[in-house]
This record gives structure tokens, sequence and C-alpha cells, in this order.
């Protein structure tokens, strides 16, 4: 068997190895803070949602299928639906941490500061190497949740345009955080 660090997030999700899980989560879980600190532009409740996100996919992780989409896609649906719980009952639930016994701990201001600078940077840097076409439609699509056909009339272009300059950004974004990894 191979050292967990040569592993890919597939095989860590579908591995018995209690430490692979954790490895799965050293890999994701600052891209996360970043995520949900640029949607919250709260660093409290960025926590509480990336500790909610991996709470659901540590209970979940037996459903994932490789193969489908990769496992960081998966971990952001994930993250999207605890999300959008959030904003739909303005408060993020507590049901994860009781599920874990986990107790609810207060932000540092460093850590605070950490997760609010991890907005800001990390998705940027990871975008940055796009080409600007497939950026757009990648932050247009992905990050703002805006459709093919609005987006097509935005930058006047066929809407299988789009889809194609989406799917080779997330691809190449997918390439860059596995080689990364």
């Amino acid at each position: 068997m191979r050292p967990l660090t040569l592993s890919t997030d597939e095989e860590l999700l579908s591995s018995d190895d209690p430490e692979a899980f954790g490895m799965f989560y050293d890999r994701h879980v600052r891209t996360l803070l970043g995520f949900f600190a640029r949607r919250t532009g709260d660093p409290e409740v960025a926590a509480d949602l990336t500790a909610e996100t991996f709470a659901s996919a540590i209970v979940a992780r037996r459903r994932f299928v490789a193969g489908n989409a990769p496992a960081v896609a998966w971990l952001f649906t994930i993250a999207r639906r605890r999300l959008a719980d959030y904003h739909r009952r303005g408060r993020v639930e507590a049901w994860a941490r009781r599920s874990l016994t986990m107790e609810r701990r207060s932000v540092s201001a460093d850590d605070a500061e950490m997760i609010r600078l991890l907005g800001e940077d990390a998705a940027g840097a990871l975008l940055a190497g796009l080409p600007a076409e497939q950026r757009a439609a990648v932050v247009g699509h992905v990050v703002d949740g805006r459709g093919y056909p609005e987006l097509a009339s935005e930058f006047q272009a066929p809407e299988a345009t789009i889809r194609q300059r989406v799917s080779r950004g997330l691809a190449a974004l997918r390439r860059s955080v596995e080689g990364g990894a």
C-alpha cells in the first residue's frame, strides 16, 4: 500500500484507514474556509460551515462513488448545501457538531484574519492561472451561480461555448489542485 500523501482524494475517501479522511481534510480545509469566508463575510460562520461540511462528508463518505465526479466536487456539493441551509435558516445548524459530539469553539482573532485572507486569496490564486474567457465563465457559473443562458447572453457567445469554457476551466483547476496536493 502506498503512503497516504500519494493517494488521490478518491482513494482517501474510500479508505478504511482512519488517517485517510484526515489527509483529505488537510488538503481541502483551507480552500473550503476561503469559499465560506467569501460567501458569508464572517470568519466564525465560515469556520462553522467548514466544520459542518466535513462532518457531513465523514458521515456520507461511504456514499461517495469514485468516477462520478472528483472528490473535491463532491465535497463542494456538500458545502453548497450547507451554505444554502445557512442562508435559508439564517444560522449554522448544530446537528453535525452534536452528531460528532463537537463543541463550538470561538475563532481567535488570528484565525479569523487567516480565514478572511483565504476568502480573498485562495480562489483568486487558482483562477488566475486560467485563460480569461475560461476564468470569466467559471466565475460566472460556479462562483456566482449564474446559468449558462444568462452567461451566453452576457458574453455574446453560444451557450455551448460557455459550457465548454466552464468544462475546460474546471478540468484545468482540477489538474492544478490534484497536481498541488
